[in-house]
């Protein structure tokens, strides 16, 4: 027999590796699946700072540049020491807020500095409405709607006889009674699918009036202005704001000096349907005469921090200007003014002539009044006409401040008007001869 041959391993046969480093090569093995969108970092990478820390980071920085701003802010009048200043929350460009801040801090920073200048104070009185009527509550409306239906029936039927009102069924009654215990004591979580269902129904308002809204927390505010506001048409969310809400809103800054988290929230929630705040929540407060300057700034921090479509604050800025004079008119123009819309000819007229009517007048303006001016020739000194220019810097010679009034007529002086402006972009034909 011939000699067995050896038989070799080819080039591409794995050589023979002992057990152990087997195992131990499987079992330090690493199956990378990369995935699209998501980047893997590996141990000699560059190292990153965690998101808490990045978060603190950004936090701090930005508390460092409101404190700068507020320090180089335009306007401010001189020698305020001891005094205290209105902080209207923010410019233009706060409605949209960083993420990094959380709803609660955003909220807290409205209620540092709420006082006004202890000096404005006998000033601002003097244009407050001392013999505004009170507000309806929700118990006069159903009580006043339901005397109205009765006698609108009595009066068609008055040959046959008496119809009385049809009153509720006894067991939706109580079935409502009980939703009331349940929203006096709501803090979080379910609501009863019951008040779910009321904005659906014909006579909601009759309903509500069972649930006893005055008595609700808080918390089931804010549900119930969620459920309305997204819910309802815009004339039936507007009536929830006038009857329901802003009376809330009120009664809880007259008791407590400052307002609850969840209703400023519900706040919020509101402009989910801007025309029915503006017409339901902001024009009665502003025309009810009685609205503090506390009032106002934090309701003005509210439409500071969100976006409001701009046919909605054009119509509110319109009815502000015409409406009569108090301090927090001031305080909403300048928040509507300092969100730089491109507002029509129109509503510009109608703030030149809100402030021209002042030109008449005898009694001291207060700083507000000075500093919505301020925000106005700034933000459209080159919308207004050169006869509107020209008579607002005849109006800065009867009201004036040492600090304020040198800005307003710097930037009036050195504005192009927009008569001006299309004259230079549009001139007339040169003629043949």
């Amino acid at each position: 027999m011939g000699k067995a041959k050896k038989i070799k391993p080819s080039e591409t046969q794995r050589p023979r590796v002992p057990l152990a480093d087997q195992l131990e090569e499987t079992v330090t093995v690493k199956y990378k699946v990369q995935y699209p969108g998501i980047r893997y970092y590996h141990e000699d990478d560059e190292k990153f700072i965690d998101p808490p820390i990045t978060k603190k980071i950004l936090r701090q920085a930005r508390r460092q540049q409101i404190e700068i701003e507020e320090e180089n802010a335009i306007g401010q009048p001189s020698g305020s020491r001891g005094r205290s200043i209105v902080n209207l929350g923010g410019n233009s460009d706060s409605s949209e807020t960083d993420d990094e801040f959380s709803d609660e801090e955003e909220y807290s920073q409205h209620f540092e500095n709420l006082e006004v200048y202890k000096s404005d104070e006998v000033t601002l009185l003097s244009f407050m409405n001392t013999d505004a009527a009170p507000a309806k509550t929700l118990a006069d409306i159903i009580t006043e709607k339901l005397a109205e239906k009765k006698t609108e029936i009595e009066s068609q039927l008055s040959d046959a006889d008496p119809i009385r009102v049809e009153q509720l069924n006894p067991r939706v009654t109580a079935m409502y009674e009980g939703v009331r215990d349940v929203l006096m004591k709501y803090r979080s979580g379910k609501l009863p699918k019951a008040f779910k269902m009321v904005p659906s129904l014909i006579n909601w308002e009759q309903i509500l009036y069972i649930t006893d809204p005055p008595k609700w927390t808080a918390a089931a505010m804010y549900q119930a202005t969620r459920i309305f506001a997204s819910n309802l048409k815009e004339k039936m969310a507007q009536r929830f704001f006038n009857l329901i809400l802003l009376p809330r809103i009120r009664d809880d800054l007259a008791e407590y000096k400052k307002l609850n988290f969840h209703l400023y929230q519900a706040i919020r929630k509101a402009l989910y349907k801007p025309g029915g705040f503006m017409k339901g929540f902001l024009i009665p407060l502003l025309e009810s005469g009685t609205c503090t300057l506390r009032e106002a700034v934090i309701v003005g921090s509210v439409l500071a921090k969100n976006s409001i479509p701009v046919l909605h604050s054009s119509a509110a800025i319109l009815k502000i200007a015409e409406m009569e004079y108090s301090g927090p008119n001031s305080i909403f123009l300048r928040i509507f003014l300092d969100k730089k819309y491109a507002l029509p000819y129109r509503v510009l007229d109608a703030v030149v002539f809100h402030y021209l009517r002042f030109e008449n007048e005898s009694r001291q303006l207060p700083v507000l009044w000075h500093q919505s001016l301020l925000t106005f020739v700034q933000r459209y000194k080159c919308d207004i006409s050169y006869e509107q220019r020209e008579a607002l810097l005849n109006l800065l010679r009867t009201h004036s401040h040492r600090s304020i009034t040198p800005a307003i007529r710097r930037e009036l002086l050195y504005a192009l008007s927009r008569d001006v402006e299309d004259a230079q972009l549009n001139p007339e034909p040169m003629s043949n001869d």
